[in-house]
């Protein structure tokens, strides 16, 4: 982008730049994520080059599944980045783990939505095996290895 003193939108345009609602932007603002904007004489809010940027950051950041607090950190470091880095990695890894308990998790629902789907040869509702299973005490075979509440 051009020189942040150059570059002013309103937060509609900065929602479109960013991909990010106008609800969420102030929503940021709140949370200390992003400053305070300038204002126009019409209490516009304004923001430069800068803030397009570092909402694109913000947004990357709760993509890839980052907490506000994590966000904030890392906003922290990207600014004054004069201490190791080791913790970024560390924060990553986690994050790779969280979702490796989702892909699992996630496999274990197709594995019992395709059981539920094959229990059901079509028919009158009251034989359909899908409800008879739904509605069945036992325990879901795939849940035995995963700690599934309900399923």
């Amino acid at each position: 982008m051009k020189d942040a003193d150059a570059v002013k939108v309103k937060i509609g345009e900065l929602a479109r730049l960013t991909g990010c609602q106008t609800v969420t932007i102030r929503y940021y603002e709140q949370e200390g994520l992003l400053a305070k904007p300038e204002r126009t004489e019409g209490n516009y809010r304004i923001y430069d080059a800068k803030d397009v940027e570092r909402l694109r950051f913000i947004r990357h950041c709760r993509l890839i599944g980052m907490t506000l607090a994590e966000i904030r950190d890392m906003l922290a470091f990207r600014e004054n980045p004069n201490i190791d880095c080791e913790w970024i990695t560390f924060l990553m890894a986690k994050h790779i783990e969280k979702v490796d308990v989702q892909i699992a998790e996630l496999t274990h629902l197709k594995r019992h939505l395709q059981a539920l789907l094959g229990s059901c040869p079509g028919g009158k509702g009251k034989e359909c095996g899908i409800l008879k299973n739904l509605d069945s005490v036992e325990e879901c075979p795939y849940c035995k290895n995963l700690s599934c509440g309900s399923h």
